[in-house]
């Protein structure tokens, strides 16, 4: 029996998918993130209950916030993107979280500097309130050691890729850190959108781009980019195609990140098995260990945001068998539709190694 719905709501459904995949399935896998920030920020004194805690949310962080501050005694403030839609607008009145929308903009650095600049605002008005800072404060690692266990229980032990959306890079960066901490050998595959900086891809702009969850117009202090070793930028009619044929073999209804990382996988498998295939020739047939690598995909969130913009077109979505990536070895490569890179480049400064999990609070 769970003391609270979001430590029930937290926990991933762990499904097979054909051909050959494992996705976690979450309802809102942002709430590990923001449950272990809350829990720490309690033990550590840093808040106390009745304290207000304030960021800036596009709508998944904020849900997942204001259920962790309901959960521990805490207020919640929401600095929110215009897309966060009514149904989440009156779910955090009733949780008794506060919400204040910036002003409709172009694009979404213009958005994100307005939410970013509104909290700059509340601080200095209310200097007793706590940032929460889920771009750029560690202590947002934390809440994934528990997913991290999770995939250690579920997955058959071997070789393992973890392919997932980068975000503000506390999940998938998170999960894998845990992950290779008990000396697991995990190759970690982000998924970005097209336009996003944290990768590199500003400069290849996709109009149609409603995933920003999975990429930023800002830098984020949280992406710990020498933990990727491989990098799919996937657009929106991809990520739709994907999600489109995620639902149809799986029954999974997920979101656009869902789509992307199910695509990703299944290149990134398809890859691999082919070139264990040329080693078993190369080495007279001996089985190399790459052919038990298990995959495994994220998908963060469900698709009820997604069915008016995405999935009432699922007529126009393309079959994944004749979709194909540009491989490419730097970002002034990239294009449309579909970009991937081993990461990091060949003449990238980028060392590999996780670094070492610091809570730090602002």
């Amino acid at each position: 029996m769970h003391a609270h719905i979001a430590e029930a709501v937290k926990v991933p459904d762990v499904v097979t998918v054909p051909p050959g995949a494992i996705c976690l399935r979450f309802e809102t896998m942002k709430l590990y993130s923001a449950l272990g920030a809350v829990r720490h920020l309690l033990e550590t004194g840093q808040v106390e209950p009745g304290d207000t805690l304030v960021d800036s949310s596009s709508g998944i962080y904020a849900h997942a916030l204001a259920l962790a501050c309901h959960r521990y005694g805490l207020n919640c403030h929401i600095v929110g993107s215009t897309t966060v839609d009514r149904t989440l607008r009156v779910q955090l009145e009733i949780l008794g979280a506060t919400l204040e929308q910036v002003r409709p903009s172009r694009n979404l650095r213009l958005d994100q500097n307005l939410r970013v600049e509104r909290i700059g605002e509340l601080l200095r008005e209310n200097p007793h309130y706590h940032w929460m800072r889920q771009y750029h404060d560690s202590i947002h690692y934390l809440g994934y050691r528990d997913v991290a266990d999770l995939i250690r229980k579920e997955v058959p032990e071997g070789p393992l890729s973890l392919v997932g959306g980068v975000g503000t890079g506390a999940s998938t960066g998170a999960i894998a850190t845990y992950l290779r901490e008990t000396g697991r050998d995990v190759k970690l595959i982000g998924v970005q959108p097209f336009g996003s900086v944290t990768f590199g891809a500003e400069h290849v702009s996709d109009p149609d781009m409603i995933i920003a969850g999975i990429g930023s117009s800002i830098p984020f202090q949280n992406v710990r980019h020498d933990l990727y070793d491989r990098i799919h930028w996937v657009n929106f009619d991809y990520a739709m195609s994907g999600a489109v044929e995620l639902l149809r073999v799986s029954g999974i209804f997920a979101g656009l990140s869902a789509g992307a990382a199910y695509l990703a996988t299944l290149w990134e498998r398809e890859r691999e098995r082919g070139r264990e295939r040329e080693r078993e020739r190369e080495r007279g047939r001996v089985r190399g260990r790459d052919a038990d690598r298990t995959y495994v995909f994220l998908a963060a969130d469900t698709g009820h945001r997604y069915v008016d913009s995405a999935y009432a077109h699922h007529a126009g979505a393309k079959g994944l068998g004749a979709l194909l990536p540009h491989e490419v070895t730097t970002q002034d490569e990239l294009r449309h539709p579909w970009s991937a890179m081993d990461w990091p480049p060949a003449d990238s400064a980028l060392l590999r190694g996780a670094p070492v999990l610091v809570a730090e609070s602002a």
